[in-house]
């Protein structure tokens, strides 16, 4: 069996610049961009000015400290209500799915990180939406990851385990003292803390099974789940060698008590491959696990690794394949262009198509990411879609394009310049070689006669510039490091 080993050797102790390993615009949006969904070219610039620990505390706190999404008036809704208040049950419905969704897209271009730990958890805890299908299951399944996904782990994973969307899904409304169902119990310890044959028997399972019975009760399939007395197993369990009359919380507690290394080696490797590469270094991944244990806070564990000097290593950046959401709300959030409503609605819909549709994972384990986003039907539709905004941009909102090209260059008269700014703005690394850069500048420049140029008749101002603009952002979006990050 052959063992990949990361190149990437550096440690996690604090990233301290260097004239080999600078405090720069590359390494500012390399941390932009894998902590949120890129930046802005004055939240670059505003960057420069601070230290990487004070960037990466910024960009932690204001996810940390920001205000939760207020409870929406259907939050509690069932069947019940809709027929009273005479609305249509399906269409109030995917209204309020979409609203959930637009939420998080929200978050995606405000509070990067939070956004992106929303998508990351609810990869993690995985559910489907199109199982439990009420928008009242789902906001409290959003709203308990929202709760939890900087906090601490344990007590989200109790919390997340008995929402009505999770009992729905893996099984557990069906899960009672006269017919046990293992399937929540099985996916506890595969997928959600210990990964899969690690740390457990078959007979933990099904132990496991027995104490988590009695969430059964509901008046139909939109109401919540409640715990019933009626439908528990009373008898005494045996789980990780422990024995008594276990529940579900005893379960839980059981399991930290038992199990707290491998949950949190477990834990620590999947958060390294989503933010940092899809290659492990074992090491660093031991010693946040190590931090991790003491007392399961997520945030500590990750303000340590965005700190270090093994996220800053220059073989960090620039490794990973974006995910659909990656490749659209970075492309927002750098551009800043304008989207008409009906068009940042479709945004879900594009995602979808390329493979990641919010709160539908592909499957139990949820997207693996990285390579699996990238096959030749999902690279053509990035391109299409791209191509669509980007032509949106043009039909609806041309003199922004030339606002972009002003911004990025510092309004510079020469399109070599201008290319290279903008470029540079969407790439996590520069171009290989002068020669690209040149290309894009040969497509830039379009059919102007040559002369406009050397001669110095040509600027930002010039009537064409909306539409250079597009030709070279429909040429970068196809170059291969567009889709890295």
């Amino acid at each position: 069996m052959t063992v990949i080993t990361s190149c990437i050797t550096t440690s996690l102790l604090p990233y301290i610049p260097t004239s080999q390993n600078p405090w720069n615009k590359l390494r500012i949006r390399h941390a932009f961009r894998r902590l949120g969904y890129d930046a802005s070219k004055t939240m670059v610039t505003d960057a420069l000015s601070l230290s990487p620990n004070a960037l990466i505390d910024q960009l932690i706190n204001e996810s940390l400290n920001a205000s939760n999404w207020p409870e929406p008036s259907w939050a509690n809704f069932t069947n019940d209500d809709y027929s009273n208040l005479g609305f249509n049950f399906d269409d109030e419905t995917q209204a309020n799915h979409r609203e959930v969704m637009l939420e998080v897209m929200n978050q995606m271009q405000t509070t990067g990180l939070k956004g992106r730990l929303m998508m990351f958890w609810s990869n993690h805890f995985v559910t489907r939406l199109e199982d439990y299908y009420a928008s009242n299951h789902l906001y409290e399944y959003y709203s308990t990851i929202e709760e939890h996904l900087l906090g601490n782990f344990q007590e989200f994973v109790r919390d997340i385990g008995i929402t009505s969307a999770m009992l729905v899904f893996l099984n557990g409304v069906e899960n009672t003292n006269n017919s046990p169902n293992e399937n929540y119990a099985r996916e506890l310890y595969e997928l959600f803390t210990l990964g899969v044959d690690n740390g457990y028997t078959q007979q933990d399972i099904v132990e496991t099974s027995k104490a988590l019975t009695g969430y059964n009760h509901r008046q139909n399939w939109t109401y919540p789940v409640y715990f019933d007395t009626s439908t528990f197993d009373t008898n005494d369990k045996t789980i990780f060698g422990q024995t008594g009359n276990w529940d579900y919380n005893d379960v839980i507690d059981i399991l930290f008590q038992e199990k707290a290394p491998l949950i949190a080696e477990y834990i620590c490797r999947k958060l390294y491959t989503f933010f940092v590469s899809a290659t492990v270094n074992e090491d660093v991944v031991s010693d946040m696990a190590t931090l991790f244990v003491q007392d399961f806070n997520i945030v500590n564990v990750l303000r340590t690794l965005f700190k270090s000097e093994h996220f800053f290593d220059s073989k960090s950046i620039g490794i990973q394949i974006k995910s659909p959401y990656d490749m659209t709300m970075s492309y927002l959030k750098i551009t800043s262009f304008s989207l008409q409503q009906d068009h940042y609605e479709g945004m879900l819909w594009f995602n979808n198509v390329l493979g990641q549709q919010m709160f539908e994972p592909i499957d139990v384990a949820g997207w693996q990411g990285d390579r699996d986003w990238i096959n030749s039907s999902t690279l053509t539709g990035r391109w299409q879609i791209l191509q669509w905004t980007i032509w949106h941009t043009w039909n609806n909102f041309k003199e922004e394009l030339r606002t972009f090209a002003i911004e990025s260059s510092d309004n510079s008269s020469d399109p070599y310049v201008v290319v290279k700014s903008i470029i540079d703005r969407f790439m996590p690394l520069e171009l290989y070689s002068v020669e690209d850069y040149q290309a894009a500048t040969d497509v830039f420049k379009h059919n102007l006669p040559e002369n406009y140029y050397e001669n110095q008749l040509w600027n930002l101002q010039y009537e064409s510039v909306p539409y250079q603009v597009v030709l070279l952002l429909l040429h970068l979006i196809k170059l291969p490091e567009f889709q890295l990050k």
